[in-house]
C-alpha cells in the first residue's frame, strides 16, 4: 500500500471521526453546546472537503489507487454514518431517517461487491441520482450539525428540509441502483 497524498487525505477523515464524535462527550462546563456544534461543523465540513480534495488529487496526480477505492469509500460512510447517529443522539434527526441512509449505504455497497463479484461493476457505477443525494445529504448534515441561528437564518429548519429530501433521494437511487443491476442478476441466476 503506497502512501501517497490522496491516501492521506482518505486516512485523514477517518481519524477525524473519533475526534467528531468525541467533542459531544465533552462537559458542558468545558464546552458549550454552541462551541461543541461549531467545532463538529467544522470537523465534518472539513472531512467533506478532504473527500473532494484527495479524488481530486488521484487524478490530478496519476495516483490512483485499487486500495484508495477501496478506503475512499469507507471513510465517507463511516463519517456519515457517525454524523447521523450523533444528530439522532442529539434529537435532530429522526432515527428513521439516519435508518434509511445508513441502511442505503450498507445495501449499495453489498450490491456493488456482488456485482464486482459477477464481473459487472459497471451496471451499477455511480450515477447523477448517487451524486445529488451525497450533495444534498452533505449540505443538510452541517446545517443539522451546526444548529444554532445565524442571524434571521435557521440551519435546523433548512437541514431539515434538506435532510427530508436527501431520505427521500437516498430511496430513488437505490431503487436506480438495483433497477440496474437486475438485467445482470438475471443473466448470472441462470
Amino acid at each position: 500500500m503506497p502512501l501517497t497524498l490522496p491516501t492521506l487525505l482518505t486516512w485523514l477523515r477517518i481519524i477525524l471521526i473519533p475526534l467528531f464524535v468525541g467533542i459531544f462527550y465533552f462537559d458542558h462546563g468545558w464546552v458549550s453546546m454552541a462551541n461543541q456544534n461549531l467545532v463538529a461543523t467544522i470537523i465534518f465540513v472539513t472531512a467533506a472537503v478532504t473527500d473532494w480534495l484527495d479524488g481530486w488529487l488521484a487524478r490530478r496526480l496519476n495516483q490512483t489507487s485499487a486500495f484508495g477505492a477501496f478506503l475512499d469509500p469507507v471513510a465517507d460512510k463511516l463519517m456519515v454514518a457517525a454524523a447521523l447517529v450523533i444528530l439522532v443522539q442529539l434529537n435532530r434527526v429522526d432515527a428513521v431517517i439516519a435508518l434509511i441512509m445508513i441502511g442505503r449505504e450498507i445495501a449499495i455497497s453489498a450490491l456493488r461487491e456482488w456485482m464486482a463479484q459477477l464481473g459487472e461493476s459497471k451496471s451499477i457505477a455511480v450515477s447523477f441520482l448517487g451524486k445529488l443525494k451525497t450533495a444534498t445529504q452533505m449540505v443538510a448534515i452541517p446545517l443539522l450539525l451546526y444548529h444554532d441561528r445565524i442571524g434571521g437564518f435557521d440551519p435546523q429548519q433548512a437541514g431539515n428540509w434538506l435532510i427530508y429530501i436527501a431520505a427521500a433521494l437516498t430511496l430513488i437511487s437505490m431503487a436506480y441502483y438495483l433497477k440496474a443491476a437486475m438485467p445482470a442478476m438475471g443473466r448470472k441466476g441462470k
